[in-house]
């Protein structure tokens, strides 16, 4: 019989999960899929931790949702505090919401706000990336740079200047150093800022590590400094969206540490809740919450579902575990495993253009050639048949095509839980070639 769920796509039947043990999903067949890359980087802790799931139960038998227009509850104010005290400097507040493009959205509308409220009101500019990716909302999709994503819905969206990505592959010149490309493609900022008027922008936003619209690209060394610096000098924002790419899947808490950088606001979700719970937060510096508690007192946003309890009591036990685990260490360790197996196997290979990314956050880009680093045709659609091939290997990976411009080009991105043997190193790497010369033969 047909159900009645409207899916992401209405073709094809999609299996019926059933049970999850580690970093393994289980189908309503009995078969085993191993999740390299937690879904969308969401599931770091696998799929049956075992003091996540006693934390909902206990927040269960509490209460699980006061309404935070009338109440706040332990299990929120204990992750607000846990979040603070593993944050950049400067950050000081947490806003909880159910997600990422939530997050996006209420960092948005916050710098609007804050330069109301600090008599700045012909702030109203932002400026992002192209090939970023922030979120579904209007708001969050006007902010992001793929174009693929962007074009049905473009006469609903906000204007919002985009400039380069730190896209290093595909953009640094030959013969040119890392750190001069960085500040090359930092300073199309500062050219942006001055175009636009200093006066007249509110905030820039960016990924440390760009996900899913570019697979695992990190900022080169000092690109986001510089970043940073103009930022400062021109009183933007500076807002970091750290949805896929922070709560450790670099190896550090926040993704930023490891760029020596603090942002004004940070965007966080997905491996917060590890999957187990709904959630997602906004991370702003004392400034900002003060220039509101200064001024109206009143954040003209909110979400009905934000700071709720059972998700809140979820994300301190994904913080905790991670922390008594020692999870970080492991991170930086099974990711340079990981990062070792995919060159042994695939960084001969003529249609592996790249390898990339931090932690377990790991890309690999195809190309048709390796020489001119020319992409396969748009039509042959080789991202959805490696997710296919994949699946069939039993393995979960994340796939996705657009990756020079939102049309043209190909890449995988990885995100196996945290939880990751070194003997699922391997299973990983041999599942996911096998799907690679499936997928390129089909």
């Amino acid at each position: 019989m047909a159900g009645h769920i409207f899916g992401r796509s209405t073709k094809g039947t999609l299996p019926t999960a059933v049970a999850g043990d580690g970093c393994y999903i289980i189908d309503s067949k009995g078969r085993r899929y191993l999740d390299g890359s937690g879904g969308a980087a969401v599931s770091c802790l696998g799929h049956s931790d075992p003091v996540v799931r006693a934390a909902l139960h206990d927040q269960l038998d509490r209460i699980a949702f006061a309404h935070t227009g009338f109440f706040t509850s332990d299990a929120a104010e204990a992750l607000a505090d846990s979040l603070v005290e593993k944050a950049p400097q400067g950050i000081e507040r947490v806003y909880p919401v159910s997600g990422g493009s939530e997050a996006v959205e209420a960092a948005i509308k916050l710098a609007r706000q804050y330069f109301l409220e600090i008599g700045q009101p012909q702030r109203r500019r932002l400026i992002a990336r192209r090939q970023s990716y922030h979120g579904n909302t209007l708001g969050a999709l006007a902010a992001g740079g793929n174009m693929w994503r962007r074009a049905q819905f473009a006469p609903l969206l906000t204007e919002v200047c985009h400039i380069a990505p730190c896209y290093e592959y595909r953009d640094r010149a030959e013969g040119e150093s890392q750190w001069d490309y960085g500040q090359r493609a930092a300073d199309e900022l500062e050219a942006e800022i001055t175009r636009l008027g200093p006066e007249t922008v509110m905030a820039f936003i960016a990924e440390p590590v760009v996900g899913a619209t570019l697979g695992a690209v990190p900022a080169v060394p000092g690109y986001l400094k510089r970043i940073r610096e103009i930022c400062d000098r021109h009183g933007v924002l500076l807002i970091l969206d750290e949805v896929m790419c922070g709560m450790g899947r670099t190896g550090h808490m926040f993704a930023c540490e490891e760029d020596g950088v603090a942002p004004d606001m940070v965007t966080i979700a997905k491996g917060l809740g590890a999957g187990y719970q709904p959630i997602g937060a906004l991370m702003t510096s004392a400034r900002i919450y003060d220039a509101i508690a200064a001024g109206s007192g009143f954040f003209q946003h909110g979400h009905t579902y934000m700071g709720h309890a059972m998700a809140a009591a979820a994300a301190g036990a994904v913080l905790r575990v991670i922390d008594e685990r020692d999870l970080l260490a492991q991170v930086r360790v099974r990711g340079e495993e990981l990062n070792a197996a995919l060159h042994d196997a695939l960084s001969q290979h003529p249609h592996i253009g790249d390898i990339r990314g931090r932690g377990l956050f790991r890309g690999l880009e195809l190309v048709a050639d390796r020489e001119s680093k020319e992409p396969f045709d748009p039509a042959r659609k080789l991202h959805a048949k490696i997710k296919a091939a994949a699946m069939d290997e039993g393995l979960i990976c994340y796939p996705m095509g657009g990756t020079i411009d939102g049309v043209r080009g190909d890449h995988v991105l990885l995100a196996p839980p945290y939880i990751l043997s070194p003997d699922q190193v391997g299973e990983l790497t041999g599942k996911l070639a096998r799907a690679l010369e499936r997928a390129l033969a089909a």
